[in-house]
């Protein structure tokens, strides 16, 4: 199947992926002085739209980059959609500080940098979604605020490769007194004593999008839900553990760092709950 080619959005101009050119002097380059947002397309429909600009707007609003207006990025968006003729897709956004010589601190006179892409997604995860995925812990060593969803990503790169080379899906992220904050591109959910346990809100995690829909549809579907920290030494505990995440959706773990969670087979509170997620996708599609 030929598929489209990806198609950028830089400040408001359309043009291939390909094509698009950055200054080397842009901030988001030299410093990592930005904030991003990942979407999911549905048929050509952005999902949880609402929920990623508000929180694009939150992580601007948090680093401080001014002058970015966040309904004109979403009609830049929906308009590389509907160009491209785009229905299973994903939606990179980057904001940067934009370019200016090389300084640390904020430049007197800097236009910030609008860019986006849309690219068509083939979805990688169909099969763990089906059968469960394993994982590893890993130490977590970024920063903390890690409630802002900048590109400062290198501890969560450095991470995942090392849940690549053992096998894994996913690397889940632990401080040194053995808590568990979230994975490097995901959040995650654990069943405990038949509650479903994830991490609060605060600085040590991101506020998912996809995991404040699977609280809402948690309470829907009548499943008990607690949030709380889990610990590294729970994880022998729990009946079921899952991920939860723009492109992962709802994806059951069966492994942790090579011993199985419980049967190691996905359980029926992750069932349920990816039955929820995919009726949700429906409704908003309808």
């Amino acid at each position: 199947m030929i598929r489209s080619p990806a198609l950028a959005n830089l400040n408001g101009d359309l043009m291939p992926l390909t094509e698009v050119k950055i200054s080397a002097l842009d901030r988001g380059f030299l410093f990592g002085d930005a904030v991003y947002e990942v979407l999911r397309v549905y048929q050509g429909q952005p999902w949880l739209a609402d929920q990623h600009f508000q929180r694009l707007a939150r992580s601007l609003e948090a680093v401080r980059i001014r002058g970015v207006d966040v309904e004109r990025l979403r009609r830049r968006a929906n308009e590389t959609i509907a160009v491209g003729s785009f229905r299973e897709a994903t939606i990179y956004i980057q904001i940067t500080r934009g370019a200016a010589p090389r300084k640390h601190p904020f430049p007197e006179a800097a236009t910030p940098l609008e860019f986006l892409y849309v690219q068509e997604f083939v979805d990688p995860y169909e099969a763990a979604r089906r059968d469960g995925a394993a994982v590893i812990t890993h130490p977590d060593q970024r920063w903390d605020r890690c409630d802002i969803k900048s590109t400062n990503l290198l501890s969560n790169v450095l991470a995942m490769q090392t849940a690549v080379e053992a096998g894994g899906i996913e690397a889940l992220l632990y401080l040194p007194d053995g808590t568990l904050t979230e994975g490097t591109h995901t959040s995650f959910f654990g069943v405990l004593d038949g509650e479903l346990l994830t991490a609060p809100n605060s600085h040590a995690i991101l506020p998912g999008i996809t995991r404040g829909l699977v609280l809402r549809l948690s309470a829907r579907a009548g499943v008990p839900v607690r949030e709380q920290m889990l610990r590294r030494e729970d994880l022998s505990k729990v009946s079921e553990l899952f991920l939860t995440g723009t492109t992962t959706e709802v994806l059951p773990v069966v492994s942790v760092d090579g011993r199985p969670v419980a049967d190691g087979r996905p359980g029926s509170v992750t069932r349920r709950l990816q039955d929820a997620y995919r009726a949700a996708v429906r409704e908003f599609l309808a």
